[in-house]
């Protein structure tokens, strides 16, 4: 009898191949602007189908990805276990429940089907908490049955708690991981176990760079495509190329020991971290296919000595900085691009500063929360380049109190409020040089401090952390900051 993948359940009702077919080589493929046939590209996904590769991964801008699968499972011969996810990656702005419809409908449209199996959610900065607005739609479109289950993807992990702990029924989050990319087998992982949450894992082949044919070969200098541009820059941060040669010595000694690819046995350990349901393999439309070679990742398992052997290697690779979805948020920019500074300065502020006539010296930020105008008070004033944010708390909108049970989503959703609100001003984390904490209960000291280093563990502001007996409303943290932005 033939292998096929293992299967696993990622949601009720959701039974998914171990092994999904990645479809972003489309957008490689359709850069010069020229469409692939519809038809054509989607027998060779019926290829897969037929070898058990049933679940399929892409996005709004994988180029005609969504299409293709659109014909694919829309034939009559195409079996019923195929499952098609699909990412929804808008710009920051409104997130009314018409504007998320619309995205969730152009998603259905292109697929041709009345419910997506997986919708997931990228966004791009998290100091736009509209973001929580989108999953809410997201939810309310679930209920009435467009969408199977929400997954979302490069989230860290200290906004995926804020988002389950706000209730949102996230089954999912896709990140970078990999034997060179391990920041999800840390505070990723250990959420997921109390959540119940699963990692969908692209880039575990580092663009086809954890093969044998880059062993003891030297550094590329010219790299033709999107994909190895972007996991080299990885390996550049993951320590460099001699770095990674021993990586795939280790690699290439376990694989000769187990009678299988140094692919397979990248795949493997990916596969066997705790929180992995499945690895996303690139789907080859129109370059040699490598199905049977994936399949050998079922065959065997590492052992004792073989993580010895890859723990070793680690020793000599540091780890990539920050938290998984970082790549996207803040530089070092890890993608194709190399460089998103133009693309986020883009976006405009959430929250836009508005000068003082009477004092040129003053600006101030409003947050529009209903205390502003009855206080009169302001969320950040600038004066001079000094700017003040006041006790802030995780009220979203008008009065909606964000994770009211959990002082690290609250810290964390209030730590974004107050990053965009010194942007508005021109400025940055970078240039916050006080926080104060005020908590209810000093139980949730070390949560809420993990919370904040996690915003400040390269700046180390002055810092005074205070027990309070009460907070007005439902919170159990408040942060008021101070900044000082040069001249």
């Amino acid at each position: 009898m033939a292998m096929t993948p293992e299967r696993t359940e990622l949601a009720p009702g959701l039974d998914i191949s171990r092994l999904v077919c990645g479809l972003w080589q489309v957008a490689d493929l359709e850069k010069d602007g020229t469409l692939l046939d519809p038809v054509i590209a989607a027998d060779s996904l019926a290829a897969y189908v037929r070898d058990g590769f049933d679940s399929f991964d892409m996005a709004d801008h994988y180029g005609s990805a969504e299409v293709i699968t659109g014909e694919l499972t829309s034939r009559s011969d195409t079996p019923d276990t195929v499952r098609a996810f699909t990412k929804w990656c808008p710009e920051p702005g409104p997130m009314t429940a018409e504007i998320v419809r619309a995205g969730v409908q152009d998603r259905l449209d292109r697929l041709r089907t009345p419910k997506v199996d997986l919708l997931q959610f990228h966004w791009w900065s998290f100091d736009d908490p509209r973001w929580l607005d989108a999953l809410r739609q997201l939810q309310a479109l679930q209920a009435e049955g467009l969408i199977g289950a929400i997954g979302v993807t490069n989230f860290d992990a200290i906004h995926l708690e804020v988002a389950l702990a706000e209730g949102i029924p996230i089954v999912s989050n896709q990140v970078s991981f990999s034997l060179v990319d391990r920041r999800a087998a840390g505070d990723l992982t250990a959420l997921c176990a109390r959540w119940g949450v699963r990692l969908l894992a692209y880039g575990t082949l580092s663009g086809g760079f954890l093969s044998s044919r880059w062993l003891g070969k030297p550094e590329p200098v010219d790299i033709p495509d999107w994909s190895r541009m972007k996991y080299k820059r990885f390996i550049d941060q993951a320590g460099g190329w001699d770095a990674f040669q021993t990586l795939l010595g280790a690699a290439d000694r376990i694989a000769r020991k187990h009678g299988v690819s140094l692919s397979n046995v990248a795949s493997r350990w990916v596969l066997e971290q705790p929180a992995v349901a499945a690895t996303i393999i690139g789907a080859r439309i129109s370059e040699s296919e490598h199905r049977a070679d994936n399949l050998n990742v079922f065959g065997f398992a590492l052992d004792a000595n073989d993580h010895a052997l890859l723990e070793a290697a680690f020793a000599g690779m540091p780890m990539i900085a920050g938290d998984c979805g970082d790549e996207y948020r803040k530089p070092p920019f890890l993608t194709a691009s190399g460089d998103l500074s133009h693309h986020l300065s883009a976006i405009a502020p959430v929250y836009p500063a508005s000068p003082n006539a009477a004092l040129p010296d003053r600006a101030w930020v409003l947050t529009h929360s209903k205390w502003e105008p009855i206080a009169g008070y302001c969320r950040a004033m600038r004066v001079g380049n000094r700017v003040l944010v006041s006790g802030t708390t995780a009220t979203h909108g008008d009065d909606h109190a964000v994770a009211p049970q959990n002082a690290a989503a609250q810290a964390t959703y209030v730590l974004d409020k107050i990053v965009a609100a010194v942007r508005a001003h021109g400025g940055g984390p970078e240039h916050i040089v006080r926080t104060r904490v005020y908590l209810t209960d000093i139980d949730d000291c070390e949560a809420v401090a993990r919370v904040h280093g996690r915003f400040f563990g390269e700046v180390q502001p002055a810092n005074t952390l205070l027990q309070v007996a009460a907070l007005a409303g439902p919170y159990k943290v408040e942060i008021e900051a101070e900044a000082v932005i040069p001249d």
